[in-house]
């Protein structure tokens, strides 16, 4: 069973005050009798103990090795004056009660040290993870916070989740994304200077060479163009569903649309890539996204051909064969590519 922070904090100053006791001028049987059962009722407990015991008798070894150096007097190294022995030893009484405060004081600076770390520790976990895909390879991943990551072909993805934050940096392909509603924490998904910031929603990424597309099929994204000035406000676009956007350098495009609209747009997911009027140039450079043997524009007039329809995007063979059957288009299958050519 893992403890919070707060359990732990609150165990810590148990051990605490059980040290403090033990070191005073009153402790009993009885507390020797609770103290053990303490110890006893957790591994927590013992380990809590022996941490602050430990962290006191450090203390007190530093106290002997400074002994005859002025205060405020940071010794050279090597000049630690060495322990006096035994049967040189000079002893001073010092009063139970006044060893049992200053005891005290050192455990409550530790404790306090330990809850700062241990609340450092919990604002700032890092859960981090990277996930990839090959050409021809979908993937779906379940993400530590909830959400899905459905990866197109060859993409890959770096995940970055903080009890602040969660983020997810898209460097290379295409993903869609189903975010678990966190008002706490935002969920980004950053191209470059580019971010898409969302808190629970549906929206899909995409990265090209030039920009950046994001598809939103549910919810609100808002997409943010990092400042060059670090006090400054990133400038923002506020993307519903149904919206594409495409970003750009310096710009932003958006068309508004419907949500069937903006699902036609992904439909790479159920395997297919959509195509209306659309220049054969770009859909060849759709289907090498998805495809491992890639297709060639042999020339301007075969690209300029303009095609639709609904075709598999793991099927490229197909696609070629309804080009040189349907269109003026002669192919050359080579054996690392296929050359398109005009007839």
């Amino acid at each position: 069973m893992t403890m919070d922070a707060r359990t732990s904090r609150q165990i810590e100053d148990e051990a605490a005050a059980w040290l403090a006791r033990r070191g005073g001028s009153s402790w009993t049987d009885r507390d020797t009798a609770e103290f053990d059962a303490w110890l006893a009722a957790a591994t927590a407990h013992r380990v809590a103990f022996v941490r602050l015991e430990s962290g006191w008798a450090g203390c007190a070894r530093l106290k002997a090795l400074g002994a005859g150096i002025p205060r405020g007097t940071i010794p050279a190294r090597g000049q630690w004056a060495a322990p006096t022995p035994p049967d040189r030893a000079v002893r001073t009484a010092v009063p139970r009660t006044a060893r049992a405060a200053r005891l005290a004081g050192v455990l409550a600076v530790l404790a306090i040290g330990t809850a700062i770390g241990l609340g450092w520790r919990a604002w700032f976990a890092v859960e981090a993870a990277s996930y990839a895909t090959a050409a021809g390879e979908m993937r779906t991943i379940a993400l530590a916070d909830g959400s899905f990551a459905t990866l197109g072909p060859g993409s890959v993805i770096d995940v970055r989740f903080t009890r602040r934050d969660r983020g997810v940096a898209l460097a290379r392909g295409e993903a869609f994304f189903t975010v678990a509603h966190d008002t706490r924490r935002p969920f980004t998904v950053a191209v470059g200077a580019r971010r898409a910031v969302a808190v629970g929603t549906q929206f899909a990424v995409r990265r090209d060479p030039d920009e950046m597309r994001i598809v939103v099929t549910e919810g609100v994204v808002r997409l943010e163009l990092q400042s060059a000035h670090r006090d400054a406000a990133a400038p923002s676009t506020l993307l519903t569903a149904g919206a594409v956007a495409t970003a750009r350098a310096n710009s932003v495009f958006v068309r508004a649309g419907s949500v069937a609209e903006a699902e036609r747009a992904l439909s790479w997911r159920n395997g297919y890539l959509s195509f209306h009027d659309t220049p054969l140039a770009a859909a060849v450079a759709e289907f090498n996204r998805y495809g491992a043997r890639p297709l060639v524009v042999g020339d301007a007039a075969v690209g300029q051909i303009r095609i639709g329809g609904n075709f598999r995007w793991s099927n490229s063979d197909a696609f070629v064969r309804l080009l040189e059957e349907g269109f003026d288009v002669r192919v050359d299958r080579q054996a690392d590519r296929i050359v398109l050519h005009s007839r």
